[in-house]
């Protein structure tokens, strides 16, 4: 990937230290990048946005005064720009990224050397993603949306307005259903896509495994925000689990890549030591690979917002091997990367807009 003009990023945190330490990094890790600024809170960075004219913005979400969550809400609707949190293990990061943030890396432990120089590579590599990313006003920041959708920013119905049909007036899935499983992959963007989908299903939904680009400890995290605000329940994968409706896993971050086995009628999870694919651990391609040897014609598989080709070949395979696919459409992507490979491979047996993905899932399911 080229780019003409260098990226011009913002750096925000509330230390000196390592302000100074991304300041000098980030240019001699990528020269495709240029700092053109810090600011140790988030007044002072709101006031220098018209001069320093970023093009990417890191934030640590934790910083006294004004938080990060709070500084994207003042942000976003007067400077429209991508920003990548930079966290430490903290829950608030998925707050942040509901409230219009495209990406995060977890924040290093600077008494290591090793670790850091990873922490530059993948802050480089999301910066150069993000300058591209398609970034939007979340409907939190737009009242007339969420009045409209009856949900509040926390993705839950808001007082005084109806909630959707709950699940005793849905028709059960048929059996046939019931035996199939869902596999859903997603990066940049993806975890807002998944929760937007996740959110509309019933709790019997068919066993879903997801497979999300995260790093090690926020894959738990995540799957507990999800568990929250879905009908189903949700988890992190532990080596083992078996599929059953009403459960969705999410593949664990870290070391281990994620599999779906058969194993007799049933269908369970492998989360086991290996390389990355693809860049990538966990990797959407390993699960739709497994599941489309595993599960066949018997399985759905969903791709979503990422950049670069992760899960493209194996949601072929998947469709080769008869299951039904979907590929979430340019427009509703941060980045159409994964999908757009999918669908231009032939992998996508259906494109839509994020919001409608559950619609369309739900239906092919009562179908069976």
């Amino acid at each position: 990937m080229t780019y003409n003009n260098k990226i011009r990023v913002l750096v925000i945190d509330d230390s000196l230290v390592f302000d100074k330490f991304l300041c000098e990094e980030l240019p001699k890790a990528n020269d495709n990048i240029e700092v053109v600024g810090y600011s140790m809170n988030p007044y002072d960075a709101l006031a220098k946005m018209p001069s320093l004219k970023p093009d990417v913005i890191t934030l640590d979400v934790e910083m006294p005064g004004i938080n990060g969550i709070d500084f994207l809400k003042e942000l976003l609707p007067k400077h429209l720009l991508p920003v990548i949190l930079v966290s430490s293990l903290n829950v608030n990061v998925f707050d942040a990224l509901s409230n219009g943030a495209v990406d995060f890396v977890k924040k290093p432990d600077m008494s290591r050397n090793y670790t850091t120089q990873l922490f530059v590579q993948n802050l480089c590599s999301k910066i150069l993603i993000a300058s591209r990313a398609r970034v939007r006003l979340p409907a939190s920041m737009q009242p007339s949306q969420a009045a409209a959708t009856g949900l509040s920013a926390s993705g839950l119905p808001t007082p005084g307005i109806s909630a959707p049909a709950q699940d005793s007036v849905q028709r059960p899935f048929s059996l046939r259903a019931n035996n199939t499983i869902i596999a859903i992959g997603a990066s940049t963007g993806g975890t807002e896509a998944t929760l937007e989908i996740m959110k509309e299903l019933p709790s019997d939904i068919p066993g879903i495994v997801i497979t999300q680009h995260m790093p090690e400890g926020f894959t738990k995290m995540y799957a507990e925000r999800l568990n929250r605000l879905c009908r189903m329940e949700v988890r992190e994968a532990r080596n083992g689990d078996t599929l059953r409706p009403g459960l969705a896993l999410i593949s664990p971050g870290g070391d281990l890549q994620t599999k779906v086995v058969r194993v007799g009628s049933q269908y369970s999870v492998k989360c086991y030591p290996a390389e990355k694919v693809n860049g990538h651990r966990p990797s959407v391609d390993v699960l739709f690979h497994s599941t489309a040897v595993s599960a066949g014609s018997s399985a759905v598989g969903i791709i979503l917002t990422g950049m670069g080709q992760d899960g493209a070949e194996g949601l072929l395979h998947m469709r080769r091997a008869g299951a039904y696919t979907i590929g979430q459409d340019r427009d509703s992507c941060v980045v159409y990367g994964m999908p757009m490979v999918a669908y231009r491979m032939g992998g996508v047996t259906t494109q839509a807009p994020c919001q409608s993905i559950a619609g369309i899932l739900v239906n092919h399911l009562k179908k069976l």
